[in-house]
């Protein structure tokens, strides 16, 4: 008696999980198949224990059916396994063919896949993108700096999606080109004069290759006059000249100081020579008295000799002591 009451128990339950998953799938079952796509009974039970919402397919498959794109339900729920967005898949192809743009579902889903908006590309496609650039700052050849915004108009190249640059490489590439232009114009005012050289210039050099984006124009958005780099370069140039000579010419009066200060040296040494030799004359004299070689009239007469010098002297010098010389 137990055992049936187990029995029952457990077909209820088997009964109420069967209802719980098919009972759920044939609402969806019969919104396909009202809507024209085919959709398996089973295939969306199923779905739930692959982990697949069975609404989110059945929906997508709908959306896709009404708009007369075929897309199989293989298809749709390998890509939601693989991480995809499925309904923005979806909606990319049915834009895509609404605007006349080929795109089949397995490049939407490698574009998916591959981390961009596949639906916001297709819509840059139909209606281009405007991309400002930050201000670029260059220099001509007559050493005036320019300072220039451009704006960019993209417009996204499906075939280039997967793989291509993205939006900071076109203004890395545009910003360049600014710089080669402006640089390689002999006077600013000519870029003043004619700003449509810049876009033109930067247009043609197909800085759109390899990236993600057609380039439809490059338009400049405003240019303004910087700084005179040239005029600054030039008085720094000079400031650092003039530094230089000045640290030479006091290198020159240290030099030259020194050697006067050597000679002064020089000078001292011989006066303290010659003081030494006239200190040894007393002493010679009093040698050559002990000798006989000097007498006390030679001496006299020397000594009067000096006297009269130093009169000579005195009467041939004026108040200050210093010697009058001849006109």
């Amino acid at each position: 008696m137990e055992f049936q009451q187990i029995a029952l128990i457990i077909l209820l339950l088997a009964i109420i999980a069967i209802f719980f998953f098919v009972g759920s799938s044939v609402a969806l079952w019969v919104q396909a198949l009202i809507s024209g796509a085919r959709v398996g009974l089973l295939n969306i039970v199923f779905m739930r224990f692959r982990k697949v919402p069975p609404k989110l397919i059945v929906e997508t498959k709908i959306m896709a059916v009404k708009a007369g794109i075929t897309i199989s339900t293989n298809d749709l729920e390998s890509h939601f396994l693989a991480g995809g967005n499925v309904l923005r898949v979806v909606q990319a192809l049915i834009a895509a063919d609404k605007a006349n743009i080929e795109l089949d579902f397995n490049r939407a889903a490698a574009i998916d896949l591959a981390g961009r908006n596949v639906l916001e590309a297709v819509q840059m496609s139909v209606n281009p993108k405007v991309i400002e650039t930050p201000l670029v700052a260059a220099m001509a050849k007559d050493g005036i700096q320019l300072k220039a915004i451009s704006r960019v108009t993209v417009r996204a190249n499906i075939e280039r999606l997967v793989g291509g640059a993205g939006e900071e490489t076109v203004l890395a590439r545009v910003g360049e080109g600014i710089v080669t232009t402006i640089g390689s114009a002999d006077s600013h005012k000519r870029v003043l004069e004619n700003p449509d050289t810049l876009s033109k210039t930067v247009l043609s050099k197909g800085l759109d290759a390899g990236t993600a984006y057609e380039i439809l124009s490059i338009d400049i958005a405003d240019v303004d006059v910087g700084k005179n780099i040239g005029a600054e370069l030039e008085t720094d140039r000079a400031e650092a000249d003039k530094k230089i000579a000045q640290a030479k010419a006091e290198e020159r009066r240290a030099m030259a100081y020194a050697a006067e200060q050597e000679m002064k040296a020089r000078v001292q040494e011989m006066r303290a020579k010659v003081v030494a030799a006239e200190a040894e004359v007393p002493l010679a004299m009093a040698e050559a008295f002990r000798n006989g070689q000097l007498g006390v009239m030679d001496y006299y007469k020397m000594k009067n000799i000096v006297a009269d010098t130093q009169m000579r002297d005195s009467i041939g010098s004026d108040g200050s002591g210093v010697k009058e010389t001849d006109e």
